[in-house]
């Protein structure tokens, strides 16, 4: 058996949603359920008894939803270590209820005031405070970004996600779905569902990107679709830039996919043609994130929520007796107040 942890996620065939939609039945990876709200607990596990292992005096970190900041503030608790976390002003306000989860358990939150004040800017804030001290700072990435090892650790340690996924689907089905997806901002979610899929060519495998406002304006951060070769953060990958090769000022109304770079492990796959990648708008983002609220009772995550609405758009393209497994890879507790906001409600 595949399965390493005592209690894996679930496995979850939303009933409701795929006989409203019509089509292929649509299954969720509820990662959303895990301890913190989402998948980054995955990583951030791994990273922190890493840090712990090396005798690092502090962990830094930064985040754009606060999932990563979260997981991360949670397991240095676990194995007292000090954790610092960097996040932008916008996010910040936009995502309210995890900045206080951050404070309740003990980590410096570091507020960045400087460019877009979203997840890009964070980032350089987080990687210049490392390099002050990087013997004995660790610096715990929040995807699968950055220069090596890290997005192959981060790789390695969200691999369970997929290990659970395939099993769990096996198990249940007697065969494997005939589609896996996930949202991509950096990247971290999707390649945990991907990786243990990617030698099975029946599969077919879609990473959703955030088109925001609309792919032919500025506000949007679909990297892999709209982007060229470049770098940033010191790695090579498919980025958002002007034409001096500066990372753009991205935009998605989910924090934690406003970033101008993606893992090179996407670059990689989407080169060979083994995963496809593709958007979903803002609008889109929010009707699925009411959609499946009200039909499943699951409030997702903005992010996860792209994922969700690619799905439900394929799954009336394809016929009953097929199978689309999601990732839906966070809950959507700490979008919840904005999205009240934002649709009235």
């Amino acid at each position: 058996m595949p399965i390493t942890w005592d209690a894996p996620s679930p496995l979850f065939e939303a009933r409701r949603l795929s006989n409203q939609i019509g089509g292929a039945r649509i299954w969720l990876k509820r990662e959303d359920l895990n301890h913190t709200g989402a998948h980054k607990i995955n990583h951030c596990l791994g990273e922190a008894l890493l840090a712990k292992h090396m005798g690092k005096t502090k962990v830094l970190a930064e985040t754009g939803a606060g999932q990563h900041g979260v997981a991360l503030a949670t397991a240095c608790a676990l194995v007292g270590i000090e954790c610092e976390i960097h996040m932008g002003e916008i996010d910040i306000e936009k995502e309210h209820p995890n900045v206080t989860k951050m404070k309740i358990l003990g980590c410096r939150l570091v507020p960045v005031s400087r460019g877009t004040r979203t997840l890009k800017d964070a980032v350089d804030s987080a990687f210049e405070e490392y390099l002050r001290d990087p013997q004995n700072f660790f610096y715990a990435i929040g995807s699968v970004v950055g220069p090596h090892p890290f997005p192959k650790m981060v790789r390695d340690f969200q691999s369970i996600v997929g290990r659970e996924a395939r099993y769990q689907f096996l198990e249940k089905n007697g065969r494997l779905p005939e589609v896996i997806m996930a949202c991509v901002g950096g990247g971290s979610n999707a390649i945990g569902l991907f990786t243990e899929f990617l030698n099975d060519e029946e599969v077919r495998i879609i990473g959703v990107e955030p088109a925001g406002q609309g792919l032919d304006t500025p506000d949007h951060a679909a990297t892999l679709t709209k982007g060229v070769k470049g770098a940033i953060h010191g790695f090579k990958c498919y980025n958002l830039q002007d034409e001096e090769g500066n990372p753009l000022a991205v935009y998605s109304i989910a924090s934690g996919l406003d970033y101008p770079g993606v893992g090179p492990q996407h670059c990689y796959l989407k080169d060979m043609h083994r995963v496809e990648y593709v958007t979903a708008d803002d609008q889109e983002c929010l009707d699925a994130f009411l959609t499946l609220s009200r039909t499943e009772g699951i409030i997702p995550a903005l992010e996860s929520a792209h994922a969700v609405a690619y799905a439900m758009k394929l799954a009336r393209e394809m016929s009953p007796g097929q199978n689309i497994l999601v990732n839906l890879s966070g809950r959507g507790d700490k979008d919840a107040d904005f999205v009240a906001e934002k649709l009235k409600l």
